[in-house]
């Protein structure tokens, strides 16, 4: 992965801002997928999320714990379906490698720490990425590269 890619993770603008439902996309390789994923948090922002405002009132009133919420339900919405309504593979960053180097397999210190969570059912994936929120929105946590891994398990190799 590129540096580009490495620093990639989901970041929301401001909190009850005019833009606190957008997520910033920097140039490069991993705008498709967080523009794919900005598509299903704006749909939870105005049709899932129950709130009192207006539709277009209900973007800009949107706060830090909201956002958080948001960002797990567009996750577990996408790789739910990546998964044909079946299933989903959460994948987040182990301390230990998981794949030892050999000739066949050049390591670079991010696959071989991978390890999969899967999950029969989409409240439960959803709870997990919510309670490992940070994973996938913090600073330095690779954020992008963990969710596409989880899409490329999710849909499965074979598919």
């Amino acid at each position: 992965f590129s540096c580009a890619w490495t620093k990639a993770h989901f970041r929301f603008r401001e909190p009850y801002s005019d833009l606190a439902y957008a997520l910033e996309a920097e140039k490069g390789g991993t705008r498709p997928i967080v523009m794919a994923v900005q598509a299903h948090i704006i749909k939870y922002l105005l049709f899932v999320r129950k709130i009192e405002y207006s539709h277009l009132e209900r973007l800009s009133r949107t706060g830090r714990r909201e956002q958080a919420a948001a960002l797990a339900a567009a996750l577990a919405d996408t790789l739910w379906a990546a998964g044909g309504g079946r299933a989903a593979v959460v994948c987040l960053f182990a301390t230990a490698p998981h794949v030892l180097p050999n000739r066949d397999y050049k390591a670079d210190n991010f696959t071989e720490r991978i390890q999969l969570f899967e999950f029969c059912e989409k409240a439960a994936a959803q709870e997990f990425i919510s309670d490992h929120i940070k994973c996938f929105k913090g600073e330095g946590s690779h954020g992008v590269i963990l969710f596409l891994y989880s899409l490329l398990f999710s849909r499965t190799l074979e598919r």
